[in-house]
């Protein structure tokens, strides 16, 4: 098989069946619209796909919330096929035919079987080709193979039939080989024959694995490649078996991240999506979630409890435990907790301390900058060396429009200050504590915004006096 994404132009094609309901599911959603390691299940068989092909020679039929479905893999860039009344596998090959007739052979793959590999992909490839078959059937022994479509061989690699589980005979429910619904095809005598499909089963619909015993029955050859790990062609049919496909897809995350240098302590208890990257030697502990297209650097530490996503962490990080980051940025050498919030568009600096309960929101600490204590930091820029007191408020929405506070580099933040936006304090200036600025403050000035204390001597003790007296 060619390197990934360096196939023969017009070799093969591949067309993804993505239009059923899956009304098993008992769920609203299209069945690939379904999530395991934070990703769809379409979106896991597009990206096992587009290492073997292109794009370009991607085909997604769909029906079923048609445009839902192509909106969630957009941004793969596939073709779709509609498939506007569903009525079967076989008629779902038939409406994707004008698309794919140029090509020399057809790879088939089902969109709710997310645990495919590429390598198996490119297996089923290689021996189609070497075999020179009109059909290649991907299959598997799983433990328990009820619920599946078994293969009939006729000897060797051959394949006689594949028979449906409503279908199988008393004696064919003890063979123990499942059709995964993986096909190759010679796409000329795919076509040559497919007309001759008949809707006289349970459903009423036209099955592409029919294809086999009238292939069969016209001399040409079909064949069959067993799977090496039958997990990885299992669909879901059922939340617990979503649910069983999502702890895999994970397990094998966490594998590959440790078999990279990442160390993972309790693995089990860890949610990692499976386009998360992670640079060696950092650790990670457990009770983490770490979701999206997140990407931390190499000799980080992220503390139990924490949720980080989408966001973007760089070498020597410490996160403590409870963060949430949310679609930010840290640079190296950060230390965030425990207990912070960064929201979307955070920027870190680096070196700079985020600590117990600060939350953050659009807003850049420079290098150094340090908000240790419970404060919330919104539309912000806050330049290198600047400390924030606890208590510190950044006032960004006077209830139509948010408004920006700016604090140059080396500013010193009194405890409990409140800015009032917008509002910006200068180079090495001092906000008094207790402080409420609604003016720009100048470089190196002092700034106070609060009452004069007034001391009123022996009032708590006339006051008792007074209670006592009844006064």
């Amino acid at each position: 098989m060619p390197e990934p994404n360096q196939t023969t132009s017009k070799t093969f094609a591949v067309v993804i069946m993505a239009a059923g309901k899956g009304t098993r599911l008992k769920s609203k959603r299209a069945k690939v619209l379904h999530e395991i390691g934070g990703r769809p299940l379409l979106g896991h068989v597009i990206e096992a796909a587009k290492k073997i092909l292109p794009a370009t020679d991607i085909f997604v039929v769909v029906g079923y919330q048609a445009e839902a479905v192509c909106a969630a893999v957009a941004s793969t860039c596939v073709k779709f096929v509609p498939q506007f009344d569903q009525r079967g596998t076989g008629h779902a090959i038939m409406c994707a035919r004008e698309h794919v007739e140029g090509y020399q052979h057809i790879l088939v793959l089902s969109g709710d079987v997310p645990l495919i590999r590429p390598e198996t992909i490119a297996g089923l490839c290689d021996f189609h080709l070497s075999s020179k078959s009109a059909m290649t059937v991907l299959t598997a022994e799983p433990p328990d193979p009820e619920g599946y479509g078994r293969v009939v061989r006729a000897g060797g690699d051959r394949v006689k039939a594949i028979i449906e589980q409503k279908a199988l005979s008393n004696s064919q429910t003890k063979l123990r080989e499942i059709n995964s619904g993986i096909y190759a095809f010679a796409t000329r005598l795919l076509f040559a024959h497919i007309d001759r499909l008949k809707t006289d089963n349970v459903h009423g619909e036209f099955y592409l694995t029919d294809m086999a015993a009238l292939l069969v029955k016209a001399k040409e050859k079909v064949v069959a490649t067993k799977a090496a790990d039958a997990h990885e062609v299992l669909g879901a049919n059922t939340m617990a078996e979503l649910a069983s496909l999502d702890a895999s897809l994970r397990a094998r995350k966490c594998s590959e991240l440790m078999a990279a240098g990442v160390a993972i302590y309790r693995p089990e208890t860890c949610m990692i999506d499976s386009e998360v990257n992670i640079g060696s030697d950092t650790i990670v502990e457990p009770f983490v979630q770490i979701l999206g297209k997140t990407k931390i650097g190499s000799d980080c530490r992220i503390r139990s409890f924490s949720v980080i996503s989408n966001s973007q962490l760089a070498d020597g990080v410490t996160v403590r435990p409870g963060c949430i980051i949310d679609q930010s940025q840290v640079a190296a050498g950060a230390l965030l907790g425990p207990y912070s919030h960064l929201r979307p568009g955070s920027e870190i600096g680096e070196g700079a301390h985020v600590g117990n309960f600060v939350e953050t929101k659009q807003a850049r600490l420079g290098r150094g900058a340090k908000a240790n204590h419970l404060t919330y930091l919104g539309d912000a820029e806050i330049g290198a060396g600047v400390n924030v007191g606890a208590g510190t408020i950044t006032c960004n929405y006077d209830g139509e429009r948010k408004h920006r506070t700016v604090i140059e580099d080396g500013a010193f933040i009194g405890s409990d200050s409140t800015l009032v936006a917008p509002v910006r304090v200068g180079k090495d200036a001092y906000i008094a504590a207790g402080s409420t600025i609604t003016d720009d403050v100048p470089a190196e000035a002092l700034a106070l915004g609060r009452a004069r204390q007034a001391t009123k001597e022996g009032w708590s003790k006339r006051r008792k006096e007074r209670k006592a007296t009844g006064d």
